[in-house]
């Protein structure tokens, strides 16, 4: 196996596309074709499944992907220390949010602090519209985004994972029980809600509109405040499931039986064409395998 071929299919790996990883390298769209077939016929097996115009990682590509992965942050730690540098250092600026601060970042976080003591992580709370601002500004070197849509003008992105969505209400909540609810259902109770320019809030106002007539959400402002407000029976929420799931397994939440018709995905996000630094390369790949690695824990089985 070539150095360049790993880089190139955890490039490949990590957006599903060879047309946006040719992009990013600089490469033709060819050469990125002819290094992953290269890499394939030197392991005797294939990486990718090719659907049509999709592509997704085989069993033994998402095994190398972690493999390679590995490999190429040992190689840039080496080529640190060998320079007789300091190794990765500087300050990261980046735009997240509450659920994915709280419920996604810990292992990150912990990794860079044991891990990168000289990289700084500076946290910067934004709703995702305002981040996508600040990346193409550049005053965000990063952000996170938790949206339906998963491609933004002027950035490049790559989606961590879809973020199930649950209904959740206190047990001893009128609708708590029921097998089934309508739209009809969710006209009167009261929804807590994070403030308005939050993705899955949005787009659940805007799918009970018709049948709520104008009646508006009550805004708790954060997560906790929501989950607090919910467990003392004062309206149902619909939040990430990760950030209820103790509630739920504690008893007190229950989950409705109502599945949003819509998703919204957990995205990494930079400004397109940029260089990236050293240390803006490292924290994109292991928010990547962390990340995914965190969410495929908690995926429903």
């Amino acid at each position: 196996m070539e150095l360049r071929h790993l880089v190139t299919f955890q490039k490949v790996a990590t957006l599903l596309s060879f047309t946006r990883a040719a992009e990013e390298l600089s490469y033709a769209q060819s050469s990125v074709t002819t290094q992953i077939r290269a890499l394939e016929s030197s392991l005797g097996v294939e990486l990718f499944d090719r659907l049509g115009g999709r592509i997704r990682l085989t069993a033994a590509g998402e095994k190398l992907l972690e493999y390679a992965e590995q490999i190429l942050t040992l190689v840039e730690t080496a080529r640190a220390d060998v320079a007789g540098g300091d190794g990765p250092s500087g300050t990261l600026l980046i735009g997240t949010m509450e659920s994915v601060t709280s419920y996604r970042m810990p292992p990150l976080l912990e990794f860079f602090h044991h891990r990168y003591p000289k990289v700084q992580l500076s946290l910067r709370p934004s709703l995702c519209a305002e981040t996508r601002h600040a990346l193409r500004q550049g005053d965000f070197d990063i952000g996170f985004l938790m949206e339906q849509e998963t491609r933004h003008p002027g950035l490049e992105t790559v989606v961590l994972a879809e973020e199930p969505l649950v209904l959740v209400a206190a047990p001893g909540h009128p609708l708590a029980g029921r097998r089934e609810l309508s739209p009809a259902d969710l006209a009167t109770v009261s929804v807590l809600a994070t403030e308005a320019g939050c993705a899955y809030r949005d787009l659940f106002e805007a799918e009970l509109r018709t049948v709520r007539d104008g009646t508006p959400f009550l805004e708790f402002g954060t997560i906790e405040a929501i989950k607090k407000g919910v467990a003392s029976g004062l309206g149902i929420s619909l939040l990430p499931a990760v950030t209820v799931a103790a509630e739920l397994e504690k008893g007190e939440m229950t989950a409705l039986p109502w599945d949003a018709p819509f998703s919204v995905y957990t995205q990494l996000a930079w400004r397109g064409g940029r260089r990236l630094s050293r240390e803006l390369r490292l924290f994109i790949d292991q928010a990547v395998r962390l990340m995914r690695e965190d969410a495929a824990v908690d995926a429903p089985a």
